[in-house]
Formats: C-alpha cells, structure tokens, sequence
C-alpha cells in the first residue's frame, strides 16, 4: 500500500512541481502590491488604464475573488507588508507618494498614517519584529534610485532613519528569511544582492542573482527565497539559499511578466498580474489579470519528502485528492 500510495504522488503530484493556472484576478493591473493575511492575499492599487485604488482578495483555498474597500489614495509603484494582521500600504506614484495607510481586513476599513519621511515609487517593503523597513526606490522620472533605508512603528506611528543600503536601487523587492531582509534586483545593479541584519542596522553583501532583472517579485518559502519574472528574465525563477548563499535555477512562469507581485500561503506561491509588453510607462494597456500558483515546497530538483518525514505523508495525500 505504501509503494502504491508514493507512485500514485509521484505522478499524481507532478504538476504541482511546476506552475498551473488558477482563476483570474477580476481586473488586469500591474505595479500593484500584494500581501498575505490569514491564508488570504490582498491585491492593492496599481494600474490599468488608469491609476487604481482598488483592492481584490484572493482565497487559495477556493480559488475565488473578492471585491473589497478602496485604498484612499491611487497608485502604482507602491508596496505593502503585514503587522499584526493590517496591511500597510507605503508609497508609490504618481507624482511621488509618501503616503502611508493601514488597511485592516477584519473590518475592510482604511486609516491614514504617518508619511513615510523619503516620497519614493519602486521602494520595496519587509516587516521583522513589528517594524516595516522601507528599502530602496527611485525619485520618479529622470531621478536617480536611492539606497535610503527607513524604519516604521505602527504602534506609534513613527519613523526612524537606518543605515543605507550600499546599492542604490529602484524596482528592488525584498523578502525576510530568519529575521534577514534579503534586498534583490532592481535598477541599475539587476543582479546584486544584500542582506540588511535590522538588529545591528547592517548590511552585507551576498552572491549575485544569476541574471540581472529589475521590477521582479520575491517570496520566501521555508528558508528559501523565489526570485520571479522582471525586466531581463521574465519568465524566470531562481531559488536563493541563505544557509549557503547559492542560487539554483527552478521551473519558469507560464506567463513571461515584469511588474507583478507575488505572495505566498501554505507553501505556495501565487504570482499576480503584472504586464508582458514591458512598457514601464503607466497606465498599463497590456496590463494582464493572470494568477499562477508554485509549489515551493516539492520543487523538481528535490526529491519527494520521505515516508519518516513527520507530517509529509499526510500533506501529500491531502494534496494529491484536492487536485483530483
């Protein structure tokens, strides 16, 4: 019975190894952010035809769409992170934001906050500890990127100033593995890396992304960090291991795409809308609505967990009949 239960996975779980199609975000957009609060993601803001300030919950679990609260301000380039189950959506454009807002999604209400001190678009947001640390972003137009670094309290509303990032970057997108923020990506230096310790307000330098690409999305997943699409790989997807500071490449999107967000729940990650056209010029015409999901924790080059992994088996086989 066990031989025949793993050989059942073994194909039966094949392709969920690599990315699969799931139901469209209602409406296409790209420089949206995306964030995961209970098992759920929040798609907010970006653009179309136009500037938006709306925001759609996706359900994994149900594969289904739903419309809720408007953000107060519409933008694009922005990005968002989770404390203590509210969203905070910090910066953007255009002209250039500074804004900050709190969403809570057990009331679908928005709050105004304090203004982040440096008004920057393609800045890239990561919470450690209760605290969000906004990394990177550019000054819009012909100006430059910054490596500006500041650090917000939601429970008193504040900012304060860190030490800078050493690159400068705009379209940076950063992720947390062990309470390390891993900066990676953005313009004009695609394929550095830096991991910023927000206990010592320090940064050192990591082994560079395989391929420079700029407006891609991260997630973390079990240690590891996803690096997505982007200007310059756009199908792409690379595994970075911070144990060992390597990077190993994993199956490509479905849909080559710069300009989306991904998040992840339950070991999955969900890459959300975005454009093909790789105009970064907003509104957006090409923008799409396509939603693909990964399964960052049985990735082909790794062989299926084994039968004393605790746990393992029953995941599989819950995973094995809600695919059929």
């Amino acid at each position: 019975m066990v031989s025949g239960l793993f050989g059942l996975a073994s194909m039966g779980l094949a392709a969920e190894n690599s990315w699969v199609e799931k139901t469209d975000m209602p409406s296409p957009r790209a420089g949206h952010s995306t964030t995961a609060v209970n098992g759920k993601i929040y798609v907010i803001g970006g653009a179309g035809d136009a500037f938006v300030s709306a925001v759609e919950e996706y359900d994994p679990a149900t594969d289904t769409w739903t419309r809720r609260a408007d953000m107060l301000t519409p933008r694009v380039w922005l990005s968002t992170s989770a404390v203590n189950g509210k969203i905070y959506a910090i910066g953007g454009c255009c002209g250039l934001m500074s804004a900050v807002e709190e969403y809570d999604p057990a009331t679908d209400m928005w709050t105004k906050k304090a203004d982040m001190p440096t008004a920057r678009l393609g800045v890239s947001t990561s919470a450690v500890n209760g605290k969000i640390y906004a990394i990177g972003g550019g000054l819009g137009g012909p100006g430059p990127s910054v490596s500006t670094v500041e650090e917000y309290d939601p429970v008193t509303d504040t900012w304060t100033e860190k030490a800078d990032m050493p690159t400068a970057r705009e379209g940076v997108s950063t992720s947390v593995v062990n309470g390390i923020i891993y900066a990676i990506g953005g313009t004009p230096a695609g394929n550095v890396v830096e991991a910023y310790d927000p206990a010592t307000d320090t940064w050192t330098k990591k082994a560079d992304m395989p391929i420079s690409r700029v407006y891609l999305s991260t997630s973390a997943v079990n240690g590891k960090i996803y690096a997505i699409g982007g200007s310059g790989a756009p199908s792409t997807v690379d595994e970075y291991n911070p144990a060992t500071d390597t990077w190993t490449k994993v199956p490509d999107m479905l849909t080559a795409r710069m300009e989306f967000s991904t998040s992840a729940v339950n070991g999955y990650i969900y890459a959300i809308g975005g454009v093909t056209s790789f105009d970064n010029t907003p509104p957006f015409p090409a923008a799409v609505s396509g939603v693909e999901k990964y399964d960052a924790l049985l990735a082909p080059r790794r062989p299926p967990q084994g039968v004393d992994s605790k746990g393992k088996l029953a995941t599989l086989w819950g995973r094995l009949k809600a695919a059929n």
